[in-house]
């Protein structure tokens, strides 16, 4: 597994190893011991999810403010561009964002820290997202930041108007939201 360094430093971006000839690929979508070796990090995975989304969808900023999780992301078919925002006011890059495109041909991961919210948008015609987290889902302390907050400026790295939920469309802006210390 190559670990990748990103502008933040708790977020990565990992590139498994693939063995793969004419008949096909095979590569260990999760090692446990590889990952932690790798990265350095002792997290442990308590939920997996999987999501299929249209060209268009966007998905975001979610985070649970408690019960906060981290999540290994990855895209199994089709194409996003994801995005993690350090939403952890004592941090030297809170507000800054980092993006990645997740295709199910470059295989990447993306490790989006606890007190990080997370998003994508799906380039593709649709995509099937997988993510695992660290805690379990608790939609009573799920919040939303807003996906076009100007304070963060993410780049979404899509032409067009997004099709957002109506939890989405209501996104706080970060001087309104909770966030973590």
């Amino acid at each position: 597994m190559k670990v990748i360094p990103t502008n933040i430093a708790d977020v990565i971006i990992l590139e498994p190893k693939i063995f793969g000839d004419s008949r096909g690929f095979f590569f260990e979508s999760f090692n446990q011991q590889a990952f932690n070796k790798a990265t350095g990090l002792d997290v442990k995975f308590v939920q997996d999810n999987h999501s299929r989304s249209a060209k268009g969808v966007l998905r975001g900023l979610h985070y649970q403010i408690q019960q906060p999780q981290g999540k290994l992301v990855r895209v199994t078919q089709g194409a996003v561009f994801d995005v993690a925002v350090d939403i952890r006011k004592s941090s030297a890059t809170f507000g800054q964002w980092e993006g990645v495109e997740l295709t199910a041909d470059n295989y990447r991961q993306l490790w989006v820290p606890a007190g990080f919210a997370h998003g994508f948008v799906v380039l593709s015609e649709s995509a099937d997202f997988l993510y695992k987290t660290t805690d379990y889902y608790a939609p009573e302390f799920e919040r939303c930041i807003a996906w076009n907050e100007p304070s963060i400026g993410v780049d979404w790295q899509y032409e067009g108007e997004p099709q957002l939920s109506e939890k989405d469309q209501h996104g706080a802006s970060l001087k309104n939201a909770e966030l973590f210390p």
